[in-house]
């Protein structure tokens, strides 16, 4: 309570001092920037509450094994080998045009505000409560997408082991919804126990993705060719032939390096300040190497077009180790996408807990279980993806009519994870922007904590800033399936993402305005 008091206080002499005359433009921008001062003095309610209740637990080793959770979903390799060579190409002009400024403007956030809630607690420092709201649902919403998307993974693989199971939409869609209530279930069990078996996972993980490495070269070792060209120079370029281009891998790409800030949505449960950064170095090294020797298997035994298909990952570890070492990557791959779908639960349940300590949401959803885990806010994702799942899988299919519902529930799935994930393309942007608020108030922190020099901060600024544009560009105007034509996909993406946005905007209306009358009421 007192907390909320003095956070009302601040607001209040905000507002007084804005009413008053200034007698002159100093003494204005002067009052302007001590009020900036006392707002960066103000600590928001979950900033103190999160780490009285829940346990300071997570050590740089939890931490990289949520990282890669998060970020390294290695079926994005089999998209990015449709270019051929060029896939490399693109891989490291993403990490250094995009992921490698995104990690750093993490990191350099994360230390000089080490709160939970991550990109909404550090919104809210640089732009108020408005903006901090909008930027956490524009996060928050894709990541309820991606848990569906991490079952239908599933689901592809269990066809890739025996294409009798599961093959109508209802089917995959009840398989799903099985898998959503399972994984939610686990993810409100005590923190410290499910954290112990994501890191078993990711080292399964990083056995699959060593079997895949060495399938390469023992498939070259052996005396098999390539299945892919990388012997011209032509095979590495960017092309931008309207009909044999590969321009369109650069949105692919560069949005497979997104959520470097959602292991820090639980900043606030860290063991200690060194972690942040840590953990952030190691993941990405892992993520960019991981993706590259992923691709180099796809593009060595199965090429840009047998590697396109989710279970090829599966396939060339056959080829090349046989069948059992190819069950063996199986099941780590699907095991990693399994405990992928609770990491992403409990992960984004934290934005909608600190939203609910905060007012702005109901305080219903920040309510913690026994366990000391916010299962509402688990609970009211799960369900969230469930009526999702259902709508895409058991009553479109069904109800419009197409040639095969199978291609409709394919169709619907890639246009709304596609203009999700620009959402959160969008939301990243703030990784950036926020800096850039901070560093124009002046803000002690930003100088007292800076993590590299100057130059290198702003230059990823720059460039990460652009990358986000450009990746945001490419997806709008190129197509993720065959089934749907570029100009279709333009119009279907852009009217969807808008409305996303409108959505984010109106919400953040109505939770900026609970905010400001709970705290008048105090």
């Amino acid at each position: 309570m007192r907390m909320q008091q003095e956070r009302g206080g601040f607001e209040a002499s905000d507002t007084g001092g804005s009413r008053q005359s200034t007698p002159s433009l100093v003494e204005s921008e002067a009052e302007q920037a001590e009020g900036e001062r006392e707002a960066w003095k103000a600590v928001l309610p979950s900033e103190s509450y999160v780490p009285r209740v829940m346990p300071r637990l997570l050590s740089t080793g939890d931490m990289i094994a949520t990282f890669l959770m998060i970020v390294f979903f290695i079926t994005n390799a089999t998209t990015a080998v449709a270019g051929g060579a060029a896939a490399f190409t693109y891989w490291a002009i993403g990490a250094l045009a995009f992921f490698i400024p995104g990690v750093i403007a993490t990191a350099q956030l994360g230390v000089i505000f080490p709160h939970e809630g991550s990109l909404y607690n550090w919104t809210h420092k640089a732009f108020g409560g408005y903006w901090s709201f909008f930027a956490a649902f524009c996060a928050w919403f894709p990541g309820v997408l991606v848990i569906i998307s991490a079952g239908d993974v599933i689901v592809s693989y269990l066809q890739g082991l025996n294409p009798g199971w599961l093959t109508e939409p209802w089917q995959q869609g009840l398989f799903i919804i099985a898998l959503i209530g399972l994984t939610s279930a686990l993810a409100i069990q005590r923190y410290s126990a499910v954290q112990k078996l994501v890191n078993l996972v990711v080292g399964l993980t990083m056995l699959a993705v060593a079997l895949l490495g060495l399938s390469g070269l023992i498939w070259l070792l052996g005396g098999h060719p390539a299945a892919t060209s990388f012997s011209h120079l032509s095979d590495w370029s960017i092309r931008f032939d309207k009909n044999n281009g590969n321009l369109y891998l650069f949105g692919l790409i560069t949005l497979a390096y997104l959520g470097t800030e959602v292991p820090l949505n639980m900043g606030g449960e860290v063991t200690r300040l060194r972690v942040i950064t840590r953990h952030l170095f190691w993941g990405a090294l892992l993520v960019i190497a991981g993706y590259g020797i992923a691709t180099f298997a796809l593009l060595v035994i199965a090429g840009p077009q047998d590697g396109a298909a989710p279970f090829a990952l599966v396939h060339v570890v056959d080829l090349a180790l046989g069948k059992f070492m190819g069950n063996v990557a199986a099941f780590c791959l699907m095991s990693f996408f399994v405990m992928a779908m609770v990491v992403y639960n409990y992960a984004y349940a934290r934005l909608l807990m600190v939203a609910g300590i905060d007012q702005r949401l109901p305080v219903k959803v920040a309510r913690l279980n026994r366990q000391r885990v916010p299962a509402n806010a688990i609970f009211f994702q799960a369900a969230v993806a469930i009526v999702v799942t259902a709508f895409v899988f058991l009553l479109a299919p069904y109800t419009v009519k197409v040639t095969t519902p199978a291609n409709l529930s394919t169709e619907v799935y890639n246009v709304m994870l596609a203009s999700s994930t620009l959402v959160w393309a969008f939301s990243a942007g703030f990784l950036f922007f926020n800096l850039i608020r901070l560093h124009g108030m002046r803000h002690p922190l930003l100088r007292e904590r800076r993590i590299v020099p100057a130059p290198i901060l702003w230059g990823c600024v720059f460039c990460g800033s652009v990358a986000c544009f450009l990746a945001i560009i490419g997806t709008l105007f190129y197509s993720w399936t065959s089934l749907i034509s570029n100009t279709q996909w333009f119009i279907i993406i852009s009217v969807l993402t808008f409305a996303y946005l409108v959505i984010a905007a109106i919400g953040s209306m109505f939770a900026n305005s609970e905010a400001n009358w709970e705290s008048a009421r105090l």
